[in-house]
């Protein structure tokens, strides 16, 4: 299948590692042309030559601390600058804290907020322009399965996770005029950094071991494995790609068939 990625502008919001980092790998992959973002330079300029290397693809990068506003602007021109547009916008940010709601106070709330849903609007905000210029454009935004079915100990996620789909399922109406599709993807139990540290959270308080903790979980899931980054990316890459013509609105969830809520 032609994916019609071919020198396509795509900004992956923080992809220095992880599923970001796997999304950016799989829309080079397709010879999209990709900007990748993090808040660590040096983690960055690493990532950008592994991609480059990997595929030939061109491969920019731009420093961005994604919950601060006039870092995504700058990332968003950065972007135009460099491709001329912005065809593809991969929306995704790390995850807050691990706790419950007597965990935190609003510190910690407005952090959140700031990382996983704020972070959203603006970089939405700041690409419109310039899909709206180009005749259309594809939003993907990375969320968690927690969308469908809370997580236990993650109340920050699961309150901001679900608000990404909600604000989603509202610009899909507003947009579909543009020629503009934005889409939701939650992830489950996907073998990343972030997945580790939740186990080891989960652990500790279990008094057991990080492997027992994996091997605990992966009996929930019915495909008996945690997922893989690249499994992931590929789902991303066709709902973010000319492919996708008529799919917008939708959550959709990557989890081997963990999460039994309809």
């Amino acid at each position: 299948m032609d994916l019609g990625l071919t020198n396509k502008a795509v900004l992956v919001l923080a992809s220095s590692k992880g599923l970001g980092k796997a999304t950016a790998m799989k829309y080079a992959e397709e010879g999209a042309r990709v900007m990748i973002t993090g808040r660590d330079g040096e983690t960055l300029k690493a990532t950008a030559k592994e991609i480059k290397e990997k595929t030939g693809s061109r491969i920019e990068y731009e420093v961005c601390d994604i919950t601060k506003k006039e870092d995504i602007k700058n990332l968003v021109q950065k972007t135009v600058d460099a491709f001329g547009n912005v065809d593809v916008l991969i929306n995704n940010a790390g995850g807050p804290p691990a706790g419950t709601f007597d965990d935190f106070g609003d510190e910690e709330w407005e952090y959140a907020f700031q990382l996983t849903l704020q972070s959203m609007i603006r970089a939405v905000r700041e690409v419109l322009p310039h899909m709206r210029k180009n005749g259309g454009g594809r939003i993907v935004n990375i969320a968690s399965s927690s969308f469908k079915q809370p997580i236990d100990g993650l109340i920050l996620s699961n309150t901001f996770r679900t608000a990404i789909m909600g604000l989603a399922k509202s610009l899909s109406q507003e947009l579909a005029k543009d020629q503009i599709l934005i889409n939701t993807i939650g992830p489950g139990r996907i073998g990343t950094d972030r997945i580790k540290e939740l186990d080891q959270v989960i652990a500790g308080k279990k008094g057991i071991s990080v492997e027992d903790v994996k091997n605990e979980l992966e009996q929930t899931i019915p495909l008996g494995r945690y997922g893989t980054p690249e499994e992931f990316a590929r789902v991303i890459v066709f709902l973010g790609s000319e492919a996708n013509t008529y799919v917008t609105g939708q959550a959709f969830l990557i989890d081997g068939g963990m999460v039994k809520a309809f």
